[in-house]
């Protein structure tokens, strides 16, 4: 139920999580015609990393990855590598206590993922990375809210579907506790 990791092995998942956050941010990126905003997969992948590894891998994989994507690109804009940082911490923390590397994936917990996701997105796109580019970088509100409100639409749908199938397709390829039995 609730894992613990060796501080090399959380080490390595933020590296990797960080790596194809940005990977999938830079390169596969689908613009969008709000200003700076695109449709992005890789928050489906910072969810799944978030829920397998914990609220800490989730948060620095998110940031670092983000942080990365806008130093090769934009410039950095440190209200939304915030904002990414909180949607793996948000993700990891509602599912701290989770059976999908146990093999376990009904309904309940596709629903619970999703609705963590969707609290994520919110928490991220529509408060921290608005209210940051307002109070941090004195950007216009009406674009802000407008970049955020895309950005919540957009990630959330992503990162429901691919995350729920990565997960569900994971869970499948687990050992179910309990499932084996001992032959005499």
């Amino acid at each position: 139920m609730n894992r613990t990791y060796s501080p090399v092995t959380q080490v390595v998942a933020i590296g990797v999580g960080a790596a194809l956050f940005f990977v999938l941010g830079r390169f596969a990126a689908i613009p969008t015609p709000i200003p700076n905003t695109s449709l992005n997969i890789q928050y489906a992948i910072l969810a799944v990393f978030a829920v397998l590894y914990g609220p800490l891998v989730g948060a620095l994989a998110g940031f670092i990855g983000h942080l990365l994507i806008d130093v090769t690109g934009y410039g950095i804009w440190i209200s939304w590598e915030l904002a990414s940082g909180a949607f793996g911490l948000v993700v990891g923390v509602l599912l701290l206590k989770h059976a999908i590397t146990d093999g376990e994936f009904g309904k309940a917990t596709g629903l619970r993922v999703n609705l963590a996701i969707l609290l994520a997105n919110a928490v991220a796109w529509l408060l921290i990375a608005p209210l940051g580019d307002v109070l941090i970088h004195s950007e216009p509100a009406s674009k802000v809210w407008a970049q955020g409100t895309l950005a919540f639409i957009a990630n959330s749908v992503t990162a429901c579907v691919l995350g729920t199938i990565i997960l569900s397709v994971y869970a499948r390829t687990r050992t179910r506790t309990g499932s084996l039995s001992h032959d005499q």
